[in-house]
């Protein structure tokens, strides 16, 4: 029985099976570890190119929308750039909470 044993673990064909799949579970260029962490980092750039891709849509209706109304691109300018018309005066009141 032993020597059935023996016979089979020192099977040349069962050792070369045996290294080579060492071999690619923890030493290859494409290693379990490197593939889990390139299935990680595809997952991020899949979804920062969803968050990119809603924002270029956002962005296109609201250029959109500014090009079609002179009072939206008033707005925008009054909001985002602080302008004002002459003899206004502009008063800016800052949170100190940085996320808002």
């Amino acid at each position: 029985m032993l020597k059935k044993i023996f016979r089979v673990v020192t099977n040349k064909f069962l050792l070369t099976a045996v290294f080579f799949a060492v071999w690619t579970i923890y030493f290859d260029q494409n290693d379990w570890v490197t593939m889990q962490q390139r299935q990680k980092e595809l997952k991020n750039v899949k979804e920062n190119i969803a968050y990119l891709n809603t924002e270029i849509a956002r962005l296109a209706a609201e250029r959109n929308g500014l090009m079609a109304d002179p009072a939206k691109i008033e707005k925008y300018a009054r909001e985002n750039y602080r302008m004002k018309h002459d003899g206004e005066d502009v008063y800016v009141i800052e949170s100190e909470n940085p996320s808002k």
